[in-house]
């Protein structure tokens, strides 16, 4: 009897928006992979910009149906977008950095083409990272749903005075907190935002979630790191043009007596990395770990 061919695997791209010089990078990477016998699509946003003929394109929704992996041409910020929308659907995802620091989208593109041979043809690491999501209750109504890879910021506006925050844990009272706000922040997210407000370094591999005040007036208001498997309520107590943002993104106004209830994610994100990646590696490069103070001008 004939034997039925094995269905083509579906491989999306996701490229950042207005990168000068894509391009070429993305028809070598189309080039690669309908040469390795995928079929290629484009996420929508990506192909309405790119106008590459002859290559579909598809909704987030769409391609976590239907692809065996994703890879996205951007910076972090590009990686961030498209995970909380694949969240839900596991497709691994494998970055190519078009950005600066790129924790996240960490092959350079001098060498993506042999490095992505290596992934998909199983040579790879996977990294599960876990995400958060919050909801805003006013008046027990929800009025904002978020995801957040790196973390969920409740901030005081622009010009206005420290907000006030009761913060619980699990229902027990942690503190009330005056200060410019308060971080709560993934492992992935502790090399973001948290990192610059003072928190610590979490391994993606620790079920932790960190709590980092911004500019708190009490000194001994300290990052704290709870079980991830906490659910953790900020209510707004004072202040003016208080707001709350997922990863920057999506965006609420508060007012007193609102409540942010935030806990972990359900769904998880894969990344794929070349094998021999290393996160000790990933921090060495990008917070200039390997770097001295030049000799020049010391005294003897």
């Amino acid at each position: 009897m004939p034997t039925t061919p094995a269905p083509q695997k579906t491989v999306a791209l996701v490229v950042r928006h207005n990168t000068a010089d894509i391009e070429k990078p993305v028809a070598g990477i189309v080039d690669y992979l309908q040469g390795a016998g995928y079929r290629v699509v484009f996420e929508t946003e990506t192909a309405a910009h790119l106008g590459l003929p002859g290559i579909a394109a598809m909704s987030a929704a769409e391609i976590g149906q239907t692809a065996c992996a994703a890879i996205i041409m951007g910076g972090d910020g590009t990686m961030l977008g498209i995970a909380r929308q694949l969240a839900p659907y596991d497709v691994p995802l494998i970055g190519i950095n078009q950005g600066r620091l790129g924790f996240m989208t960490d092959i350079p593109t001098e060498r993506m083409i042999p490095v992505l041979d290596d992934i998909l043809s199983g040579k790879s690491k996977a990294e599960k990272r876990t995400l958060l999501e919050g909801r805003v209750m006013r008046a027990g109504v929800t009025i904002t749903y978020g995801l957040a890879v790196n973390d969920v910021v409740v901030a005081r506006g622009a010009g206005a005075g420290m907000v006030e925050l009761k913060v619980t844990v699990d229902g027990h009272f942690m503190y009330n907190q005056r200060s410019d706000g308060l971080i709560i922040s993934t492992p992935t997210g502790s090399t973001a935002y948290a990192l610059s407000a003072g928190g610590p370094l979490l391994h993606p591999n620790l079920s932790g979630i960190v709590l980092v005040p911004i500019a708190p007036h009490a000194l001994s208001n300290r990052p704290i790191v709870v079980p991830d498997s906490s659910e953790i309520v900020i209510e707004i107590v004072s202040g003016r043009d208080v707001s709350v943002n997922f990863d920057m993104q999506t965006f609420a106004s508060l007012v007193h007596g609102d409540q942010i209830t935030i806990s972990r994610s359900p769904n998880c994100i894969t990344f794929l990395h070349p094998e021999g990646w290393s996160y000790y590696d990933t921090l060495r490069e990008k917070l200039h770990w390997n770097e001295y103070p030049s000799d020049e001008g010391k005294l003897t």
